[in-house]
């Protein structure tokens, strides 16, 4: 009788455990999950600093200057000035476009969050995903 008794305590042990085992594993909520709701491409103009604009009119004149005597000189080097200063601030706004690609999650705690990458993801909308190193990757999820 006590063997009988000792062996299902230890089937009830085991069901307990099994069972709390399975539930607490398919009732535990991924944080880092969500769905995707939107990726964008993204381009930030630049903008010029005026290092550009000065840089290009300074050039500009002295290029401007080399051109025709007497006033067609004078014009030159104010054309060649003002050409100059608008090309430079062109470029140089040009040089600090920055691009990149935006990713808006809906997380699966409901709060939306977006992410940025420099590469276009390998997801798409509608994929679920999980977060990796904080989000600097996203992983896609298969279920």
């Amino acid at each position: 009788m006590t063997r009988l008794l000792s062996q299902a305590a230890s089937l009830v042990v085991a069901v307990v455990a099994f069972g709390a085992g399975t539930a607490a594993s398919a009732q535990t909520p991924c944080t880092d999950c969500g769905q995707v709701q939107s990726i964008r491409f993204v381009e930030d103009q630049g903008k010029g600093s005026g290092v550009g604009a000065v840089a290009g009119g300074v050039l500009g004149g002295v290029l401007g200057h080399q051109v025709g005597g007497g006033t067609g000189k004078t014009v030159a080097t104010v054309a060649g000035a003002a050409g100059g200063a608008y090309v430079g601030n062109k470029v140089e706004a040009n040089k600090n476009t920055k691009t990149y690609w935006a990713v808006t999650l809906k997380m699966d705690g409901g709060k939306t969050r977006t992410f940025t990458y420099t590469n276009q993801p390998a997801v798409k909308e509608g994929d679920r995903v999980k977060l990796v190193d904080g989000g600097k990757r996203l992983a896609l999820l298969t279920n």
